[in-house]
């Protein structure tokens, strides 16, 4: 049996004890407010990322960018992190270290950042196209967003968590990609990562129900190749296994009387590349 707990937005006392919070109003305000500085960061950065810019200079942006929103990167000092965001090149999957490394035409990035604002995580990552992307890589882009939306379109009351991850998996095999399964979307708020887990690769009909107040993200990494990743020696960078490219898309949502709320809309309508 799933156990849920409710809570307010000013309770000092939330832990990670496995059980699924149910937020109320206040909260889906405190959401809304962090979630849209994550969007308003994924926006202005869209111009910096081109041929040449190292990716240590983009998360400087992310960091001042964290710090004039009133907000702090919540990736920044997390088990021994040292960055204000997450940058991922072409087949790294996910937690891609900020380094002197130059961008080059034909990389595709994602940008995963995470402001905490008032005690309030905003988390979401974007796409980027850098310079003249091949085909092929354009349309593992495309697919992997409207894989994310796809997700999304399942989560309302009364839905099973497995809902989300079955749909998604089905388009992105439809599409002949591999849905990674080791890295999951998580329950967020006053926490970082908290309870449900989201797995992008599911059964329909299984998992906790989806009940009004929850938040969670939905973070789908779709391969060009097989869907098998390795872990670097730093501990961080997860990588595709053949080689092949990677993409990712995340948005964080609340789920609602009758569906759910994204918190992380770009307010410049900037969903996926191309930005311009």
């Amino acid at each position: 049996m799933t156990e849920y707990q409710t809570i307010v937005a000013n309770d000092e006392a939330v832990l990670r004890d496995g059980t699924i919070k149910l937020h109320g109003p206040d909260a889906f305000e405190a959401m809304r407010k962090a979630g849209r500085l994550a969007a308003e960061i994924l926006d202005e950065i869209a111009p910096m990322v081109q041929p040449g810019v190292t990716t240590a200079a983009i998360d400087d942006k992310v960091r001042e960018m964290t710090l004039d929103g009133g907000a702090v990167p919540a990736t920044l000092g997390y088990r021994g992190y040292a960055h204000s965001c997450c940058i991922s090149i072409n087949h790294v999957v996910c937690h891609g270290i900020p380094s002197e490394k130059t961008l080059k035409d034909g990389d595709i990035v994602n940008i995963d950042v995470t402001p905490l604002l008032d005690g309030w995580h905003g988390d979401s990552s974007r796409m980027y196209c850098v310079g003249d992307v091949s085909l092929k890589a354009r349309r593992l882009v495309d697919v992997t967003h409207e894989c994310l939306m796809i997700g999304i379109s399942k989560a309302r009351p009364g839905a099973r968590i497995g809902d989300i991850g079955a749909a998604i998996q089905a388009y992105a095999e439809q599409n002949r990609y591999g849905v990674v399964r080791e890295f999951c979307g998580h329950g967020l708020g006053r926490l970082f990562h908290d309870a449900p887990e989201v797995i992008h690769a599911a059964r329909a009909g299984t998992g906790p129900e989806l009940r009004p107040g929850m938040f969670f993200t939905i973070e789908p990494m779709i391969n060009l190749g097989k869907p098998a990743v390795k872990l670097l020696s730093d501990g961080w960078t997860a990588v595709t296994r053949d080689k092949s490219l990677s993409a990712q898309f995340e948005h964080s949502i609340g789920i609602t009387e009758d569906g759910c709320e994204i918190f992380t809309l770009s307010p410049k309508g900037l969903h996926k590349p191309p930005y311009d």
